[in-house]
């Protein structure tokens, strides 16, 4: 219901023709389908975010279940992220090779079953194996789902569309908080994954029926000429990668990315929930509220930052406005109030945590606009493999830090751990003032 709703709102507001063109049945009709499309992706999305940030939700289970000290906990949880990042280059090749339809169709049937082994797990090792299969089963889907956008929205709607995207898919991410807290509280953390899996591999076949990979598929013209636009011949896949790798100009995007998705998904998806329950001696259902409210905010950044920046024109402005706001949060964290702020302050500090790291949206249209028209697939899965990198490795170092100091308290073992998301986010904030203002534009053949 929540989807079709948004889907009724996004097709008024991209399809209101001021200018009273007129629009033919047949691309009125392609309209409204690819938001069937879409719809069915975003679904999809919705996992990819569920099992993003479900891990700290469940930290006490798990542990409990298998012994787990923090450093090993860590490294279960960033299974997930190096699994989909030595996936981005072979998905984007995926994508373009075999299409978006059969990519995440296969993406969602390997994360429903990595799901189920996740909850059935008799050792450690399977806890790990299943993690790292739903990990290598929803990175199909992020790449896929752009592709589509490129294939069915039109290029200035493209900005809008991401955060659209973004929206939908970060309600996943809140379902991973305080409602998979109460499903576990009734239930257990087993039964909760399983039944998990089980949607998962419903959604699988929700996609194969739905998706089609471009109009043409369903008997529709392309965007391309519905917009008037020529078509570009594609390019060869190592080509692209070539071009895309060779642009100087993506490599601060790629750090960047990796910061700030790194230091989002370390916090609100494996130690933000832990942190409130050692630091404020929180349950689990108190400190996934609160840590719910970085999802909120990022669900109002993504649909919001994507949308002014095509409003405004411009790419780099907003985003580093973003970004100060986010290396400000931090600081007030870590140095002002030395890993423990007020209880009061949480919610807000976290929600602005959550809605400045969605400068990330605006980077991927900046990503499409300094690239080879081609080979925005591939430029895209390279640099999220920069975001996932960055996102296992602060998980990680996070959950070394810890055990390391745990001979100390809880707030100065944690405060040391969060100096590495402080790190994070002004490295990117620098990394911010490297990209070109592109305009909204595609700059490749431009100084």
């Amino acid at each position: 219901m929540a989807i079709a709703m948004i889907c009724s709102c996004g097709f008024i507001i991209l399809e209101h023709n001021p200018g009273g063109i007129d629009v033919t049945d047949e691309i009125k009709s392609a309209n409204r389908y690819r938001w069937a499309v879409w719809g069915s992706m975003v679904l999809a999305y919705m996992v990819v975010f569920f099992h993003r940030l479900a891990a700290g939700v469940v930290r006490a289970d798990i542990t409990e279940a298998f012994d787990l000290s923090p450093s090993a906990f860590g490294n279960m949880a960033s299974a997930y992220f190096y699994a989909y990042m030595v996936m981005q280059i072979p998905v984007g090749m995926m994508a373009d090779s075999l299409g978006a339809r059969m990519t995440v169709s296969i993406g969602m049937l390997l994360a429903g079953t990595g799901s189920v082994v996740f909850g059935m797990a008799p050792t450690p090792f399977w806890l790990l194996a299943g993690r790292f299969m739903v990990g290598i089963g929803v990175s199909t889907v992020f790449v896929s789902i752009l592709k589509v956008q490129s294939q069915w929205f039109k290029e200035r709607e493209f900005g809008t569309m991401s955060g659209l995207t973004s929206f939908v898919g970060n309600m996943g991410g809140v379902l991973a908080q305080a409602p998979l807290a109460l499903l576990v509280g009734i239930f257990s953390w087993r039964a909760s994954f399983v039944t998990i899996g089980i949607g998962t591999l419903l959604i699988a076949l929700l996609c194969w029926t739905v998706i089609r990979n471009k109009p043409e598929d369903k008997g529709y013209p392309p965007v391309s000429e519905q917009s008037g636009a020529g078509k570009v011949a594609p390019l060869p896949l190592i080509q692209s990668l070539k071009i895309s790798a060779s642009n100087w100009r993506l490599w601060p995007v790629f750090v960047f990315f990796g910061c700030y998705s790194g230091v989002y998904l370390a916090f609100s998806g494996t130690w933000g929930t832990p942190y409130l329950q050692d630091v404020y001696h929180m349950t689990v259902g108190q400190a996934s509220s609160i840590v719910s409210y970085a999802v909120y905010g990022t669900i109002l950044g993504g649909f919001s930052a994507g949308a002014i920046s095509d409003k405004l024109g411009l790419r780099k402005t907003p985003l580093i406005a973003m970004n100060l706001v986010a290396t400000a949060v931090w600081l007030t964290i870590v140095i002002l109030w030395k890993g423990m702020p007020p209880v009061m302050a949480l919610r807000p500090l976290f929600f602005l945590a959550g809605f400045s790291a969605t400068s990330y949206v605006i980077s991927w249209a900046i990503i499409k606009e300094i690239n080879h028209p081609q080979s925005t697939g591939v430029a895209i899965a390279l640099v999220n493999t920069g975001a996932f990198l960055g996102s296992a490795l602060i998980t990680t170092f996070m959950g070394k830090v810890l055990e390391n100091l745990s001979h100390l308290p809880p707030q100065a073992r944690f405060t040391s751990a969060l100096w590495i998301c402080l790190g994070a986010t002004v490295l990117g904030l620098v990394c911010s003032f490297l990209f070109p203002e592109t305009r909204c534009r595609n700059t490749y053949n431009r100084p």
